[in-house]
């Protein structure tokens, strides 16, 4: 068996960042709308930076305008989480993007997702459950409303909150009313940190947020007193290779900081990120980390037992993507 077939885990994963570009350029057809500038001469998303990204990003998300859409998404998504044999995922879904962030149009938008989702589970074995995301860029009165749409449906299924956006705008702290009100609903928490913020960015989301989990964090092996705090901690980091490379924070696999901060006792796991976007899949993240790092599949079986550990879901749920994962 290559190591690319092994079950996977994936905790990393933006749902409109994961839109097939086709998936997007089928709907601006059907819609009628000009997102000529969001691809390249490929037919791929193109930009040229960090920044440039979120803008493409929330262009291509601009064509999804109804609950329909959303279930169309969801499915063209877990298609292919199930095609790279990913068995369980946790997706970040904004309100600000499904209904505008008023609870009762989340509420339509959910229920849509969440149909779409149970109808891939039964056909693929693929497992999604929720992590609503504040857009940090939006600022922390945006983010309080976000909060509320996570409080109102927090359960089974919507399991976290945690924050993406440009984590060059303001503070970790500034949004800890949201992280409070999520807290309180039940929520777990996770937030973007330790990706173009730096090592800072990661005592922030511990310090002020009191996070269980990093989304990326691998800027914290700049730091040894942090990765030591990570370890005593055990926060574990939600790690995208193939995105960090592209994006520029590092110049290869083989240069990505993934194998020492395992080394050092800091629970890493695999993701995508905004796979299409970054040319990259669960795949491909392990195919290459198998090149970079010699990795085998003792190696993934490990960090996808971390990742199930990690994972924001139920007992019950826990207990069944671990035997798919002893079974394979």
């Amino acid at each position: 068996m290559s190591v690319s077939d092994l079950p996977k885990v994936e905790l990393h994963l933006h749902h409109e960042g994961a839109a097939p570009p086709e998936f997007i350029r089928q709907l601006a057809f059907e819609k009628k709308a000009d997102l000529s500038r969001v691809f390249d001469e490929r037919g791929g998303y193109a930009f040229e930076n960090f920044v440039h990204f979120l803008q493409v990003y929330e262009a291509a998300t601009s064509v999804l305008k109804t609950p329909e859409d959303y279930a169309r998404l969801t499915r063209a998504v877990l298609e292919q989480s199930a095609a790279n044999g990913v068995i369980y995922c946790e997706t970040f879904l904004s309100p600000d993007f499904c209904g505008g962030g008023d609870v009762a149009a989340w509420r339509e938008y959910l229920a849509a997702i969440q149909e779409a989702a149970d109808r891939a589970e039964a056909e693929w074995g693929v497992i999604l459950r929720g992590i609503v995301t504040p857009v940090r860029h939006f600022g922390p009165e945006q983010a309080k409303r976000t909060a509320l749409c996570a409080a109102e449906t927090a359960g089974d299924w919507i399991v976290g909150l945690g924050m993406g956006g440009d984590e060059g705008k303001g503070h970790q702290g500034d949004f800890a009313y949201a992280f409070d009100m999520a807290r309180e609903a039940g929520l777990r928490l996770t937030t973007h940190a330790g990706e173009f913020g730096g090592p800072e960015s990661v005592w922030e989301a511990i310090r002020d947020l009191n996070v269980e989990r990093i989304g990326h964090g691998v800027r914290a092996i700049e730091d040894p007193k942090l990765v030591a705090e990570l370890v005593a901690r055990q926060i574990t980091l939600e790690v995208c290779p193939g995105s960090n490379v592209v994006l520029g924070l590092y110049p290869s696999f083989a240069a990505h900081p993934i194998q020492r901060l395992r080394e050092a006792g800091v629970r890493v796991t695999v993701s995508t990120d905004d796979p299409p976007f970054f040319h990259t899949t669960m795949r491909r993240e392990y195919d290459m980390l198998a090149e970079a790092f010699g990795w085998e599949e003792d190696d993934f079986r490990a960090i996808n037992l971390t990742a199930a550990e990690a994972a924001f879901c139920d007992e019950d749920t826990r207990a069944r993507i671990k035997k798919k994962l002893e079974s394979n």
